[in-house]
């Protein structure tokens, strides 16, 4: 078996890979790990977002926790950043969020926040592992008036949209905007707390059903909110995912803005402003290689990690930055939030074109976006991390990175949460790239998928 947390949690089907007995049991192993040190009856802050297998997991990992004598403040539906807000402004002693993102809505996730709103080290993660694997040896289950008792407090968000509001206080009057909430959990949070900064909001996918999130919508699905920014002569669109942690924008003349563009943007901004911590952006590998010229050519200093937030952020802590983030939307403004937060991003952008008063499209030529194919290979699950095992895969990889050197790079990865290996190519012609790209992914599939053995 490998290793049960991903690069951002405890991933899977829910109801078969993700059960609801494995919800308690981390909802058990985390409330012991995360308040071991604790003298006091703790306290855990508990939200997801709008899948329908949410409620289900939610009180199944509402009963571990109660189980081992913590209690639990339920707050309902709720952004990804908020639950890492509240848990920090309350002081309460760990955070939990279930929910899997970006991901379809067959999926879900279980996330756990330290005390301070900070998703948890490899070592936490392992230590809740093992005690599930152990079987909770150890625990003592109390009864009677020690059982942990659940708070529903449906009302925090409001807590949320009033320090988002108070944090970047940009005046939004005139300006009209086009918010795609991928029928997810910012689509209450993102929407109020835009309107009342004074932006004209065109809004789509707010309907969430339990069934419909992140379909055909949202940060990994543009299409139709370019259409429909052009079409309504808007000044941009925003997309948020499912939890709302991740944000990509759209400018007036319906192009897409990515993670590397809104970073480029909003990094030169602080930079101007003497508030770029260290003149530095940390990214991660899959970052576009015209963000490192766009780097050279603002005085800005590049700090590059492996793929996955988590690591953006603890490069971020040791070092002492506060802007970092990844292609996929996902940012971070340290000196504001503890974690991605979509609607944090989406103000700082809307600061920037407030106060410079220019186009988003003008905004986006700060940096030069090279050519770029990613076609994901789905793969079992349980083989993903394997794939350079595979002689035909490894000889195809290698050939790639000889015709792409000086030219371009080669960038191939397990996904941290899907069965997918992803396939990254850069170079000079799209065209070129995407082929080459898409045959070696579905060399991958066939391999990993027919049932062959790996070579030795």
């Amino acid at each position: 078996m490998g290793r049960m947390f991903g690069t951002d949690g405890v991933r899977g089907v829910a109801g078969t890979e993700l059960t609801i007995e494995l919800a308690m049991k981390l909802g058990q192993a985390g409330a012991c790990v995360l308040t071991k040190e604790t003298a006091h009856q703790p306290t855990i802050i508990v939200g997801c977002d709008t899948r329908i297998s949410g409620g289900m997991l939610a009180n199944a990992l509402i009963a571990g926790i109660c189980s081992v004598g913590a209690n639990a403040v339920f707050v309902g539906v709720a952004p990804t950043p908020a639950v890492a807000y509240l848990t920090k402004k309350h002081r309460v002693d760990a955070g939990v969020v279930i929910s899997a993102s970006h991901n379809p809505m067959e999926f879900n996730g279980i996330k756990f926040f330290n005390g301070d709103g900070y998703k948890l080290s490899d070592e936490l993660e392992d230590e809740i592992e093992a005690l599930i694997k152990k079987d909770m040896e150890g625990v003592v289950f109390p009864t009677g008036k020690e059982i942990g008792k659940v708070d529903y407090r449906f009302d925090m968000c409001e807590e949320y949209i009033e320090f988002e509001k108070e944090t970047v206080p940009v005046d939004l009057s005139g300006m009209k905007i086009v918010v795609d909430c991928a029928e997810g959990a910012s689509s209450y949070t993102s929407v109020k707390t835009l309107r009342d900064l004074g932006a004209e909001l065109v809004t789509i996918h707010t309907s969430p059903d339990g069934a419909n999130i992140n379909a055909d919508c949202g940060s990994t699905h543009m299409d139709e909110l370019r259409k429909r920014v052009t079409a309504e002569h808007a000044d941009l669109g925003i997309a948020f995912d499912g939890d709302a942690d991740r944000m990509l924008a759209v400018d007036e003349n319906g192009a897409l803005v990515d993670g590397d563009q809104i970073m480029a943007i909003c990094g030169s901004y602080l930079k101007s402003k003497g508030k770029l911590k260290k003149d530095t952006i940390v990214v991660t590998v899959m970052t576009n290689l015209g963000f490192s010229i766009m780097g050279k050519e603002q005085g800005i200093h590049i700090e590059t990690t492996k793929v996955g937030d988590r690591y953006v952020l603890e490069n971020m802590q040791e070092n002492g930055y506060n802007l970092g983030g990844e292609q996929s939307g996902h940012l971070i403004f340290l000196d504001d939030n503890t974690t991605g937060d979509g609607l944090l991003s989406a103000l700082h952008l809307l600061q920037v074109m407030a106060e410079t008063k220019k186009p988003l499209s003008e905004l986006a030529k700060i940096m030069e976006v090279l050519p770029q194919a990613l076609v994901n290979a789905a793969v079992p699950n349980d083989k993903k991390e394997n794939y350079m095992e595979y002689a035909p895969i490894a000889s195809a990889i290698e050939e790639l990175e000889q015709k792409f050197a000086g030219e371009g790079r080669v960038l191939i990865r397990p996904s941290g949460t899907e069965p997918l290996v992803r396939v990254m190519i850069e170079g000079k012609d799209q065209e070129e790239i995407e082929k080459e790209a898409r045959e070696l992914a579905e060399l991958i599939t066939e391999v990993m998928s027919s049932g062959g053995s790996s070579c030795d």
